[in-house]
């Protein structure tokens, strides 16, 4: 099965996770992947849920697209986008998780918890997600029966 490569990252973030998403989206443009933030822009308080649709109905709209959630657990934002057809977000604290994500269960968000992990793990995390690859095979046919 061919590489699923990311060309795009929406990323976004609840109050709580509005510092490390910011720091997440600069990180990654660092790295030379553009970044679409779709909210909040400020800390005030909001849903978490409200901005985790809007990254899963983008990543499910349109191929080569990844998303990156970030709220205080990372919880919700895994609860609400894995309701999207489509989309396979993974909940992940560290690196070792976040590339097996993506390898083994073709992730396409990543959803972090600011208040679970500090700047340089979830570089660190990114990271992993970013460079893992599906590897097909075995995985495909386990990654198809995920949709009921």
């Amino acid at each position: 099965m061919p590489e699923r490569a990311i060309a795009h990252i929406v990323i976004a973030s609840d109050h709580a996770g509005f510092t490390l998403k910011t720091h997440i989206a600069e990180h990654i443009r660092a790295r030379g992947l553009p970044v679409e933030d779709l909210g909040p822009s400020d800390e005030t308080s909001c849903d978490y849920s409200d901005f985790a649709h809007r990254v899963a109905e983008r990543v499910a709209a349109g191929a080569g697209t990844a998303g990156v959630l970030v709220c205080g657990t990372g919880i919700g934002m895994s609860m609400a986008a894995n309701r999207h057809e489509g989309v396979r977000a993974a909940l992940c604290s560290e690196p070792y998780s976040a590339r097996m994500s993506r390898e083994h269960n073709d992730a396409n968000v990543l959803c972090v918890g600011a208040r679970v992990i500090g700047v340089a793990l979830a570089e660190a995390v990114v990271d992993a997600f970013l460079e893992g690859a599906f590897e097909g095979g075995r995985h495909a046919r386990r990654v198809a029966k995920i949709e009921p």
